[in-house]
């Protein structure tokens, strides 16, 4: 874990994000994190470490009510989340980005996308699970959970990022979120994504990857399965991997200056 304490910068509303900023060359790359998660996590330190050692720009931060940012999870939205990361894409880093999306990031790292698509240069989704609201949480709500939910407005839903009981989430969360579903048509998004998804992830399903990859307008995506790799993807060898394919992916966008809102 980075020794240095986290900077902060006041939202208009006054609350504050925190986050770690690593100068470097262009493409700056923004790591987006998953549901409950924060910028401590392994893959958002392990790619830190490799774009310090490849000099790339790269950006890690909390969402409202997450980590060290203020809030309370409870009060969190998709939309809020969403508006948090384009609120550093255009404060706190320069020129174009690559955002790397795990999880709920990669669902966020799509919102954000299409709100700056002439700043966003590529794309890499690790397990990413746009929709999940809908999908992957409602869909599978038991009937206590239901009632639950129904009777006070909130329920406790199991955590897969660390080991505990699980946490609150409300109805308002579930039913803003619905503003922001993305799988039910055409992803306007046209620069260089990578989508990288264990097919033992328990949490997201894989062919949520390809049922992304359908919806998507770019001509250049690439899925990447990991046939033994689980949700978390935060193995040695998993972390490897997603440093070459994010390499991979640096280089050819320094070869070419291309943002998501030009088609190829």
């Amino acid at each position: 874990m980075s020794s240095q304490r986290p900077r902060s910068i006041t939202l208009d509303d006054g609350e504050t994000i925190a986050y770690h900023h690593t100068p470097g060359k262009s493409p700056g790359v923004v790591f987006l994190t998953g549901l409950k998660s924060d910028m401590t996590g392994g893959k958002a330190l392990a790619l830190e470490s490799f774009c310090k050692a490849r000099g790339q720009a790269y950006l890690r931060f909390d969402y409202f009510g997450h980590g060290k940012s203020s809030g309370d999870f409870i009060d969190g939205r998709i939309g809020r989340w969403a508006a948090d990361a384009v609120f550093v894409i255009d404060r706190l880093i320069e020129g174009p980005v690559v955002l790397v999306g795990s999880s709920m990031g990669g669902w966020i790292m799509l919102l954000a996308a299409l709100a700056r698509k002439n700043r966003v240069s590529g794309l890499l989704g690790v397990a990413p699970a746009p929709d999940f609201t809908v999908d992957l949480m409602e869909r599978t709500f038991t009937g206590d959970q239901k009632r639950e939910l129904a009777e006070t407005g909130r329920v406790v839903v199991p955590n897969c990022h660390e080991d505990s009981d699980g946490y609150e989430i409300g109805a308002a969360f579930l039913e803003e979120a619905r503003n922001h579903l993305l799988l039910r048509a055409p992803i306007d998004l046209a620069c260089p994504i990578r989508l990288v998804h264990g097919m033992k992830d328990e949490d997201v399903p894989w062919n949520t990857s390809l049922e992304i990859q359908k919806r998507l307008a770019s001509r250049d995506v690439e899925v990447t399965l990991i046939k033994s790799g689980g949700h978390r993807l935060s193995t040695e060898a998993d972390l490897d991997g997603l440093a070459r394919i994010l390499d991979r992916l640096l280089s050819q966008l320094e070869a070419r200056n291309q943002g998501c809102g030009d088609h190829i």
